[in-house]
């Protein structure tokens, strides 16, 4: 048995390598991923907006210290705080999180791609103003545009194959690593100082997911992915610093990534080989992830959700007046959906209640729709019909919608609702495959996710500060050439 090791350090693992070159080499020329990134902008915005009216929110915004100055400070959209960009993408971040109303992507791994702009946004805001000061030339928003790109591709394809949620980990760990990536490259970081916070962003240490799930699920989640953009910042200045990078941060036997993290499985899985612990890219990075994003339009549900409710709303018109006749709902779903929202029991606050899925059918059968405020606390003891019907639904799993939900060529989303009465009466079997947002059904979503933004802005701003913003923001070529600083200017309070 030896007794001492090798001290040869190697080269960076080439799963960094593959990100850094991305970053640094690739450019953006899809025209459909960069008008997608601006309604995706829209969106993540006007969601942002729209959760200021949440106190359990707005309560963790601003500096840490009252009272703090800070100079050429990133504005945080909807108020009149100027932070440190580290905080800035914190409040950021958590704001466009907290009603989990914008867009989505689902694979192996599930996530938030736009939970970067809350690092983007911060650092770019902070550094257009400090270039402004200096006589130097703002950034402009085509390469905040171009930041969600590549932010999106990373989280997106390192999540097609690579389920972090099976070895109990939050998918915010993939939030951290591309604003790491972004943000260095905003930052005006090498090749090395890019690995280097790359490296660290893989050692940090990871968030688990058990705030997301039965019986703990609780507002962490609504702030975890700015907790994320923040340290991502953080490291980014450390690498820019001159900190040394850690080569080995995924593979180092017994003390990596892979080895520590991702080399044990739940108790329903079997331990993993030691050659099958690393990352493995169904496609090499571009711009498919912006391109194929999912939108939430219709609802501020958990994406697993979103056809179940568009169900419900259907059925809504032929139950609402036979509530109390029904004897059973049975909700056919896919196997993510139950493993992610499918929950009985008590439902202890508005973040256990975004995330069950018996919950988001429930309301949209009785009201006919679903917003933010249904989930609120005084809404659910108000409707003790709610549980009533959630106490008679029975969840099952349709084996083809689960492999279309991974078939790359669909990655549906699909949910189906029946409901049966006393009287031995049953409703239609409605079934949606595809919610609004999804790629298939972009013709019909981009209008509605236009109004969903305009409506958003009316809950902050004066009709003509609306229009203003509504108007750069449909002129792709007008908006990329705005100085991010101007931008960010018809945000603030």
């Amino acid at each position: 048995m030896s007794t001492v090791e090798a001290n040869v350090r190697p080269d960076y693992d080439v799963e960094l390598q593959k990100i850094a070159d991305y970053i640094l080499g690739f450019t953006i020329e899809s025209s459909e991923a960069l008008d997608t990134a601006r309604h995706c902008l829209m969106d993540t915005l006007g969601c942002g907006l729209l959760a200021l009216r949440f106190p359990e929110c707005t309560k963790h915004l601003g500096p840490l210290v009252e009272g703090t100055v800070v100079p050429h400070g990133a504005r945080v959209p909807g108020t009149s705080f100027r932070l440190d960009p580290v905080k800035a993408a914190w409040d950021i971040g958590a704001i466009i999180r907290w009603l989990d109303y914008n867009d989505t992507w689902l694979a192996a791994e599930w996530g938030h791609p736009s939970d970067n702009l809350g690092a983007i946004l911060a650092v770019a805001d902070h550094l257009s103003q400090k270039r402004l000061a200096q006589g130097d030339s703002p950034l402009t928003m085509r390469e905040v545009l171009e930041s969600m790109v590549m932010a999106h591709e990373i989280q997106g394809v390192l999540a097609l194959d690579n389920s972090f949620n099976r070895v109990g980990l939050d998918h915010v760990v993939l939030v951290k690593v591309a604003s790491t990536a972004v943000v260095a490259k905003l930052m005006g970081a090498d090749r090395e100082q890019l690995l280097s916070a790359l490296s660290h962003a893989w050692v940090d240490g990871q968030s688990l997911r058990t705030y997301r799930h039965a019986p703990n699920a609780g507002s962490r989640k609504s702030w975890a992915a700015g907790d994320a953009t923040s340290r991502a910042v953080r490291l980014a200045d450390i690498a820019l610093r001159g900190e040394m990078g850690i080569p080995g941060a995924l593979s180092a036997p017994q003390w990596g990534f892979y080895d520590i993290l991702f080399s044990h499985t739940n108790r329903d899985l079997a331990l993993k080989p030691e050659a099958e612990r690393k990352f493995t890219f169904q496609r090499e990075f571009g711009s498919y992830v912006m391109e194929n994003i999912l939108f939430k339009i219709s609802f501020p549900a958990e994406f697993h959700a979103q056809t179940a409710c568009e169900a419900a709303v259907t059925l809504h018109p032929q139950v609402r007046d036979r509530l109390e006749e029904i004897d059973r709902i049975v909700l056919t779903t896919h196997d993510s959906a139950i493993r992610i929202i499918s929950k009985e029991g008590d439902l202890a606050n508005p973040a256990d209640r975004d995330h069950c899925l018996q919950y988001m059918t429930a309301v949209p059968l009785i009201f006919g729709s679903l917003t933010a405020e249904h989930y609120e606390d005084e809404f659910h003891k108000a409707n003790p019909l709610i549980d009533a019907l959630r106490a008679r639904m029975e969840v099952v799993e349709d084996e083809a919608y689960s492999k279309d939900y991974y078939d790359p060529e669909k990655r549906s989303i699909a949910n189906a609702i029946q409901v049966f009465f006393k009287d031995g009466s049953a409703t239609e079997k409605v079934e949606v495959e595809y919610p609004v947002g999804h790629r298939r059904r972009r013709a019909e979503g981009i209008p509605l996710l236009v109004d969903k933004f305009r409506r958003n802005l009316a809950t902050r701003f004066p009709a003509g500060r609306c229009e203003t913003i509504m108007a750069l923001c449909k002129e792709q070529a007008r908006l990329e050439r705005t100085p991010v600083n101007r931008f960010v200017d018809l945000f603030v309070i």
